[in-house]
């Protein structure tokens, strides 16, 4: 490795392939050097034909002799397994999931939203609560402490404030997403946001079920990874609730969250394909996983 550093969000999705590739770039020359091997493993790669489409844009920038490339939920796998297959669910803005056989087989997931067939991700969550507070008020759905709570979020009175706020774009649907913690606060003692976090682990059960029955490893002893911000919260509800539903799915399977960050699960990939022995992976586990900690306390540290 020739050095950490860290940018903002960089996924095709959202600023297109030369818009991502820019921000790598800014990244890259800050690193600095030509290294053996690039592995780019991103949110928003989700098909091979996008891979090939990036591939195509991102090697004569020259930043490496040989490119890996992959969607971000590989990187997750990895982080959290040793084995270097297994099943990996990430819940964070959106949700998503990858199988990886012992011989080498792989399990995806179009992962593009609501026309995929997905529901999970502070987005969706988001979108739940501020369903369930509208409904509250106007009496169609169970009283909820989420129809006080919801609109407070933004500064509003009522859930109908917060629905015009949003019909007129004076509130982005993209900052919906930001309810998720307080939906799972909230479902300490109230039953409508428990609910939406008890659905939320059953996403996250039936997405793993369906990469291990695809890949007939059901009743082997596979770890199941869970990576992303909103399963790497803790929140007990939503990870008992994972647990308890994958017990049903096979007995022999190990529910864990992933032990480093997923820039890590990419480096250990990186050197997978160089290799390296096992000390050069367990310092780079360490090493890395220690930088993006630091880092990531300097980002969440109250300035004074």
């Amino acid at each position: 490795m020739l050095g950490y550093v860290r940018g903002p969000q960089a996924s095709p999705d959202h600023l297109g392939v030369d818009g991502s590739l820019d921000e790598l770039q800014r990244l890259v020359d800050a690193v600095g050097g030509h290294a053996d091997l690039a592995v780019l493993l991103l949110a928003g790669l989700d098909f091979p034909d996008e891979e090939e489409a990036y591939r195509a844009r991102a090697e004569p920038r020259g930043w490496a002799a040989r490119t890996i490339l992959g969607n971000d939920t590989f990187a997750v796998l990895r982080a959290g397994s040793e084995r270097g297959w297994g099943v990996a669910v990430t819940c964070g803005a959106g949700i998503n999931c990858v199988g990886v056989s012992p011989d080498g087989r792989h399990v995806r997931f179009p992962s593009l939203g609501v026309i995929s067939g997905d529901w999970g991700g502070g987005l969706d969550v988001g979108m739940a609560a501020v369903s369930a507070a509208a409904r509250s008020e106007d009496g169609r759905g169970p009283r909820t402490s989420l129809e006080r709570l919801v609109p407070a979020h933004f500064g509003l009175e009522t859930p109908t404030e917060l629905a015009r706020a949003l019909l007129r774009g004076q509130v982005a649907t993209r900052d919906v997403g930001g309810l998720a913690p307080l939906v799972f606060e909230a479902a300490v003692g109230d039953a409508v946001a428990g609910e939406i976090v008890d659905r939320l682990a059953a996403e996250v059960v039936t997405m793993a079920r369906a990469a291990l029955t695809r890949l007939d490893l059901t009743e082997e002893p596979v770890d199941v990874v869970l990576g992303g911000g909103l399963l790497r919260s803790g929140n007990v509800r939503l990870l008992d609730g994972v647990r308890a539903g994958m017990s049903e799915v096979g007995p022999a399977l190990s529910v864990h969250l992933s032990a480093s960050p997923p820039v890590v699960g990419s480096a250990l990939l990186g050197l997978d394909e160089l290799g390296a022995d096992a000390e050069a992976h367990e310092r780079v586990r360490r090493e890395l996983g220690e930088a993006v900690a630091r880092i990531e306390t300097r980002e969440t540290a109250p300035s004074l």
